[in-house]
């Protein structure tokens, strides 16, 4: 491979970080922020409860066909 055909490769990746600001997702990217302590709480427990909840619903499915296999 020869020089030109990098460079033309890394002038192209170059432009397209230059412009990830500008587009259609700047206003989204310039309004996101990091979460303060209290959200990032919030938001690892509520993920936890929708873990243990969906994990609970499938060791009842896993129960119900294992024990009584004779009604499905």
């Amino acid at each position: 491979m020869d020089a030109g055909k990098f460079s033309g490769l890394q002038e192209s990746v170059e432009n397209r970080f230059r412009n990830i600001g500008k587009g259609k997702y700047g206003r989204i990217l310039k309004m996101a922020r990091t979460p303060t302590p209290d959200e990032y709480k919030k938001t690892i427990a509520i993920t936890g409860i929708g873990i243990i909840l969906l994990g609970a619903l499938g060791f009842a499915i896993m129960w119900l066909m294992n024990y009584l296999p004779g009604y499905f």
